[in-house]
């Protein structure tokens, strides 16, 4: 599931009520409290995490610096 997804979102906003509903029953300082908002927060970190730009290679950095390389061919099929 993409964390674009508007199932994703849902889920999210879903993992939010809940641990508002654990917190409210169980107190805001109970292991259960706590456990539902970390599920929150590992959501919140994967759409961070997704939305990051991948850090280029060492050799896909050689290629942009020097395009008329022999290593940066690109043989097509």
């Amino acid at each position: 599931m993409s964390v674009d997804s508007k199932e994703f979102h849902e889920k999210l906003e879903q993992a939010r009520a809940d641990a508002r509903t654990v917190c409210a029953d169980k107190g805001e300082g109970s292991p259960e409290c706590a456990a539902a908002w970390d599920v929150v927060e590992e959501m919140q970190a994967e759409v961070s995490h997704q939305h990051e730009a991948p850090e280029k290679s060492s050799f896909d950095k050689y290629v942009e610096e020097n395009p008329d390389a022999p290593e940066a061919r690109i043989y097509e099929d």
